[in-house]
Protein backbone atom coordinates (compact mmCIF):
# COMPACT_ATOMS: atom_id res chain seq x y z
CA UNK A 1 0.00 0.00 0.00
CA UNK A 2 1.21 3.61 -0.67
CA UNK A 3 1.46 4.40 3.25
CA UNK A 4 4.14 2.22 3.40
CA UNK A 5 6.47 4.18 1.09
CA UNK A 6 8.46 6.37 2.73
CA UNK A 7 7.77 10.00 1.34
CA UNK A 8 11.34 10.53 1.04
CA UNK A 9 11.79 8.03 -1.35
CA UNK A 10 13.27 9.05 -4.87
CA UNK A 11 10.63 7.66 -6.80
CA UNK A 12 7.64 8.25 -4.21
CA UNK A 13 5.26 9.85 -6.47
CA UNK A 14 5.71 7.28 -8.81
CA UNK A 15 5.21 4.53 -6.51
CA UNK A 16 1.84 5.88 -5.35
CA UNK A 17 0.67 6.13 -8.63
CA UNK A 18 1.44 2.72 -9.04
CA UNK A 19 -0.79 1.94 -5.79
CA UNK A 20 -3.38 3.77 -7.05
CA UNK A 21 -3.57 2.02 -10.31
CA UNK A 22 -3.39 -1.72 -8.46
CA UNK A 23 -5.78 -0.25 -6.00
CA UNK A 24 -8.25 0.43 -8.61
CA UNK A 25 -7.44 -2.44 -10.56
CA UNK A 26 -8.84 -4.34 -7.59
CA UNK A 27 -11.83 -2.55 -7.88
CA UNK A 28 -12.59 -3.29 -11.54
CA UNK A 29 -12.24 0.19 -12.52
CA UNK A 30 -8.69 -0.09 -14.48
CA UNK A 31 -8.69 -2.92 -16.91
CA UNK A 32 -5.26 -5.22 -17.14
CA UNK A 33 -4.25 -3.63 -20.18
CA UNK A 34 -4.78 -0.24 -18.19
CA UNK A 35 -1.21 -1.26 -16.09
CA UNK A 36 0.77 -1.87 -19.35
CA UNK A 37 -0.03 1.50 -20.47
CA UNK A 38 0.70 3.12 -17.97
CA UNK A 39 4.08 1.55 -17.74
CA UNK A 40 4.26 2.48 -21.17
CA UNK A 41 3.69 6.23 -20.59
CA UNK A 42 6.05 6.12 -17.63
CA UNK A 43 8.85 5.34 -19.45
CA UNK A 44 7.64 8.51 -21.80
CA UNK A 45 7.80 10.75 -18.41
CA UNK A 46 11.65 9.80 -17.81
CA UNK A 47 12.25 11.29 -20.94
CA UNK A 48 10.75 14.48 -20.44
CA UNK A 49 12.46 14.57 -16.97
CA UNK A 50 9.12 13.87 -15.28
CA UNK A 51 7.96 17.51 -15.33
CA UNK A 52 5.76 19.65 -17.58
CA UNK A 53 7.29 21.31 -20.16
CA UNK A 54 7.10 25.21 -21.79
CA UNK A 55 5.21 22.97 -25.01
CA UNK A 56 2.88 21.23 -22.82
CA UNK A 57 1.96 24.49 -20.78
CA UNK A 58 1.29 26.04 -24.30
CA UNK A 59 -0.62 23.40 -25.36
CA UNK A 60 -2.58 23.40 -21.86
CA UNK A 61 -3.32 26.89 -22.39
CA UNK A 62 -4.45 26.06 -25.85
CA UNK A 63 -6.84 23.22 -24.72
CA UNK A 64 -8.36 25.40 -21.65
CA UNK A 65 -9.07 27.75 -24.40
CA UNK A 66 -10.80 25.02 -26.41
CA UNK A 67 -13.01 23.81 -23.50
CA UNK A 68 -14.04 27.26 -22.74
CA UNK A 69 -15.47 28.10 -26.44
CA UNK A 70 -17.02 24.91 -27.33
CA UNK A 71 -20.81 25.34 -27.16
CA UNK A 72 -20.89 20.87 -25.81
CA UNK A 73 -17.24 20.03 -24.41
CA UNK A 74 -17.07 16.83 -23.17
CA UNK A 75 -14.53 14.57 -20.54
CA UNK A 76 -14.13 11.05 -22.24
CA UNK A 77 -12.93 8.90 -18.86
CA UNK A 78 -11.48 5.57 -19.11
CA UNK A 79 -10.38 3.49 -16.04
CA UNK A 80 -6.54 5.05 -15.60
CA UNK A 81 -7.96 8.93 -16.09
CA UNK A 82 -10.65 7.84 -13.08
CA UNK A 83 -8.19 6.13 -10.80
CA UNK A 84 -5.38 8.89 -11.71
CA UNK A 85 -6.90 11.98 -11.94
CA UNK A 86 -10.89 11.54 -11.21
CA UNK A 87 -11.01 14.60 -8.97
CA UNK A 88 -9.82 17.01 -11.78
CA UNK A 89 -11.97 15.77 -14.35
CA UNK A 90 -14.65 16.79 -11.90
CA UNK A 91 -13.09 20.28 -11.20
CA UNK A 92 -12.72 20.59 -15.01
CA UNK A 93 -15.78 19.85 -16.06
CA UNK A 94 -17.51 22.30 -13.45
CA UNK A 95 -15.31 25.16 -14.54
CA UNK A 96 -15.89 24.78 -18.36
CA UNK A 97 -19.22 23.45 -18.38
CA UNK A 98 -18.28 20.46 -19.72
CA UNK A 99 -20.46 16.74 -19.23
CA UNK A 100 -18.46 13.60 -18.24
CA UNK A 101 -18.56 10.26 -20.38
CA UNK A 102 -17.36 6.98 -19.48
CA UNK A 103 -16.07 5.62 -22.58
CA UNK A 104 -13.59 2.20 -22.65
CA UNK A 105 -11.75 -0.19 -25.05
CA UNK A 106 -11.88 -3.11 -22.94
CA UNK A 107 -15.37 -2.43 -22.09
CA UNK A 108 -17.87 -4.43 -19.82
CA UNK A 109 -20.94 -2.93 -17.80
CA UNK A 110 -19.04 -3.87 -14.85
CA UNK A 111 -16.34 -1.74 -15.48
CA UNK A 112 -18.75 0.88 -16.70
CA UNK A 113 -20.49 0.81 -13.07
CA UNK A 114 -17.82 0.63 -11.40
CA UNK A 115 -16.09 4.15 -12.91
CA UNK A 116 -19.30 5.60 -12.57
CA UNK A 117 -19.41 4.81 -8.89
CA UNK A 118 -16.01 6.37 -8.02
CA UNK A 119 -16.58 9.37 -9.94
CA UNK A 120 -20.08 10.09 -8.28
CA UNK A 121 -17.79 9.22 -4.70
CA UNK A 122 -15.85 12.01 -5.69
CA UNK A 123 -18.36 14.75 -6.65
CA UNK A 124 -19.84 13.86 -10.10
CA UNK A 125 -23.41 14.49 -10.17
CA UNK A 126 -23.66 13.08 -13.86
CA UNK A 127 -21.64 11.12 -15.50
CA UNK A 128 -22.86 9.49 -18.72
CA UNK A 129 -22.19 6.43 -21.54
CA UNK A 130 -23.27 4.17 -18.73
CA UNK A 131 -26.88 4.22 -19.88
CA UNK A 132 -27.95 1.81 -22.71
CA UNK A 133 -31.02 3.98 -23.46
CA UNK A 134 -28.86 6.62 -24.81
CA UNK A 135 -26.08 4.36 -26.52
CA UNK A 136 -25.02 4.45 -30.15
CA UNK A 137 -21.99 4.63 -32.14
CA UNK A 138 -19.25 6.62 -34.12
CA UNK A 139 -18.87 5.79 -37.53
CA UNK A 140 -15.97 3.96 -39.32
CA UNK A 141 -14.81 2.43 -35.54
CA UNK A 142 -15.29 -0.98 -35.19
CA UNK A 143 -13.81 -1.37 -31.33
CA UNK A 144 -15.91 -1.02 -28.38
CA UNK A 145 -14.61 2.57 -28.08
CA UNK A 146 -17.21 3.60 -31.10
CA UNK A 147 -20.12 3.43 -28.18
CA UNK A 148 -21.04 6.82 -27.30
CA UNK A 149 -23.75 8.59 -25.56
CA UNK A 150 -26.26 10.10 -27.85
CA UNK A 151 -25.98 12.99 -24.85
CA UNK A 152 -22.64 13.24 -25.26
CA UNK A 153 -20.08 12.54 -27.14
CA UNK A 154 -21.80 12.11 -30.47
CA UNK A 155 -23.13 15.96 -30.18
CA UNK A 156 -20.07 17.01 -28.54
CA UNK A 157 -18.08 20.55 -30.19
CA UNK A 158 -14.73 19.29 -28.12
CA UNK A 159 -14.02 16.10 -26.54
CA UNK A 160 -10.97 16.21 -23.83
CA UNK A 161 -9.61 12.69 -24.85
CA UNK A 162 -7.28 11.57 -21.64
CA UNK A 163 -4.78 8.24 -22.34
CA UNK A 164 -6.84 7.82 -25.70
CA UNK A 165 -6.24 5.35 -28.33
CA UNK A 166 -5.51 6.72 -32.03
CA UNK A 167 -8.46 4.77 -33.67
CA UNK A 168 -10.73 6.77 -31.55
CA UNK A 169 -9.16 10.21 -32.13
CA UNK A 170 -8.99 10.34 -35.81
CA UNK A 171 -12.58 9.21 -35.95
CA UNK A 172 -13.93 11.99 -33.83
CA UNK A 173 -11.72 14.34 -36.22
CA UNK A 174 -13.19 13.26 -38.94
CA UNK A 175 -16.83 13.81 -37.24
CA UNK A 176 -15.59 18.05 -36.97
CA UNK A 177 -14.70 17.67 -33.58
CA UNK A 178 -11.86 19.46 -31.25
CA UNK A 179 -10.03 16.86 -29.84
CA UNK A 180 -7.69 17.78 -27.03
CA UNK A 181 -5.28 14.46 -26.30
CA UNK A 182 -2.91 14.21 -22.75
CA UNK A 183 -0.29 11.41 -24.15
CA UNK A 184 3.22 11.27 -22.91
CA UNK A 185 4.37 9.67 -26.39
CA UNK A 186 4.31 12.37 -28.79
CA UNK A 187 4.49 9.65 -31.73
CA UNK A 188 1.55 8.27 -30.33
CA UNK A 189 -1.57 7.79 -33.06
CA UNK A 190 -3.18 9.93 -30.85
CA UNK A 191 -0.85 12.88 -30.26
CA UNK A 192 -0.71 13.46 -33.76
CA UNK A 193 -4.04 13.37 -34.82
CA UNK A 194 -5.27 15.15 -32.21
CA UNK A 195 -6.05 19.21 -32.36
CA UNK A 196 -4.01 19.83 -29.48
CA UNK A 197 -1.83 17.62 -27.81
CA UNK A 198 -0.64 17.56 -23.92
CA UNK A 199 2.56 15.77 -23.59
CA UNK A 200 2.63 15.68 -20.07
CA UNK A 201 1.49 13.07 -17.23
CA UNK A 202 -2.22 13.13 -16.35
CA UNK A 203 -1.74 13.74 -12.42
CA UNK A 204 0.50 16.94 -13.67
CA UNK A 205 -1.97 17.94 -16.77
CA UNK A 206 -5.09 18.08 -15.20
CA UNK A 207 -4.25 20.64 -12.04
CA UNK A 208 -2.90 22.38 -14.42
CA UNK A 209 -5.65 22.46 -16.96
CA UNK A 210 -8.02 22.96 -14.02
CA UNK A 211 -5.91 26.55 -13.18
CA UNK A 212 -5.80 27.72 -16.74
CA UNK A 213 -9.20 27.25 -17.53
CA UNK A 214 -9.64 29.06 -14.41
CA UNK A 215 -7.69 31.61 -14.78
CA UNK A 216 -8.59 32.32 -18.07
CA UNK A 217 -12.84 32.09 -18.07
CA UNK A 218 -13.41 35.45 -17.37
CA UNK A 219 -11.51 36.34 -20.68
CA UNK A 220 -13.49 37.90 -23.79
CA UNK A 221 -14.30 34.81 -25.89
CA UNK A 222 -12.68 37.11 -28.76
CA UNK A 223 -9.39 37.16 -26.86
CA UNK A 224 -9.62 33.10 -26.13
CA UNK A 225 -10.48 32.64 -29.96
CA UNK A 226 -7.28 34.77 -30.81
CA UNK A 227 -5.08 32.53 -28.48
CA UNK A 228 -6.17 29.50 -29.95
CA UNK A 229 -5.55 30.51 -33.41
CA UNK A 230 -2.22 30.91 -32.99
CA UNK A 231 -1.53 27.51 -31.48
CA UNK A 232 0.11 24.69 -33.43
CA UNK A 233 0.17 21.49 -32.58
CA UNK A 234 2.55 20.31 -35.15
CA UNK A 235 5.07 22.79 -33.71
CA UNK A 236 4.64 21.47 -30.16
CA UNK A 237 4.84 17.61 -30.98
CA UNK A 238 8.20 18.77 -32.53
CA UNK A 239 9.34 20.71 -29.27
CA UNK A 240 8.35 18.02 -27.69
CA UNK A 241 10.61 15.72 -29.19
CA UNK A 242 13.13 18.19 -29.50
CA UNK A 243 13.19 18.18 -25.13
CA UNK A 244 13.73 14.93 -25.18
CA UNK A 245 16.53 14.97 -27.20
CA UNK A 246 18.07 17.56 -25.78
CA UNK A 247 17.81 15.89 -22.37
CA UNK A 248 18.86 12.29 -23.71
CA UNK A 249 22.29 14.46 -24.93
CA UNK A 250 22.64 15.80 -21.91
CA UNK A 251 22.57 12.81 -19.88
CA UNK A 252 24.70 10.93 -22.17
CA UNK A 253 27.42 13.59 -21.35
CA UNK A 254 27.04 13.48 -18.03
CA UNK A 255 27.29 9.76 -17.88
CA UNK A 256 30.52 10.21 -20.63
CA UNK A 257 32.09 12.61 -17.69
CA UNK A 258 31.43 10.53 -14.36
CA UNK A 259 33.33 7.63 -16.24
CA UNK A 260 36.08 9.90 -17.15
CA UNK A 261 36.52 10.54 -13.19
Amino acid sequence: MSWLIPKNHPRYHSLVTREKLIKHFESGVVARAGLIAHGRGEAFDYLIGEETTEPALRAIKAAACALLLANRPVISVNGNAAALAGEWIIKLADVVNAKIEVNLFYRTKERERAIESLLKSLGAKEVLGVDERFQTTIPELMSERRRVDSRGILIADAVLVPLEDGDRTEALKRMGKTVIAIDLNPLSRTARAASITIVDNIVRAMPKLVEEASRLKQMPRDELRLMLSSYDNNAVLSEALEHMVNRLKKLAGEVLRAQSK
